[in-house]
């Protein structure tokens, strides 16, 4: 996965908080860890908080927290909490042409994207945070 992508740092820093819950983490301190920069932090997980995987706490000890146990949260509920398509075409619509051959073409090619998309979600329903964060890499501490 493309290190700059907004599912790469939602899930990266999910799996870090689901090492220590109940810490709190600034937007300054998730961005210094993922090497980007905090509006682009508070963009992605402003996205998870609306679809209730994170809180957030304004003030001088405020910060992101998850929102319920690492347990609970699929890497189908962060996909679709962030609408970013891994399938390239996937709901896309169908551009108008004259030639009917052209226009089946889309229509069918269209149809196999939407199973091909159906399908990653489905498999990204099998994994949780937690199982993405017993998996990871000891060197990156949380």
């Amino acid at each position: 996965m493309k290190r700059n992508s907004r599912l790469s740092l939602a899930l990266h820093t999910l799996s870090h908080m689901a090492g220590e819950p109940d810490r709190v983490r600034t937007s300054a301190d998730i961005a210094s860890h993922a090497g980007t920069n905090p509006v682009v932090v508070r963009r992605v997980l402003g996205k998870l908080r609306e679809a209730g995987l994170l809180r957030s706490d304004k003030g001088h000890a405020g910060g992101w927290r998850l929102a319920r146990p690492a347990s609970g949260i699929t890497l189908a509920d962060v996909y679709q909490a962030l609408d970013e398509r891994l399938v390239a075409g996937a709901s896309g619509e169908i551009e108008t042409s004259q030639c009917s051959v052209e226009t089946g073409l889309q229509e069918r090619v269209a149809q196999v994207l939407e199973e091909v998309e159906a399908s990653l979600v489905q498999r990204l329903r099998e994994t949780t945070i937690t199982d993405v964060h017993a998996s990871s890499c000891s060197v990156c501490n949380s």
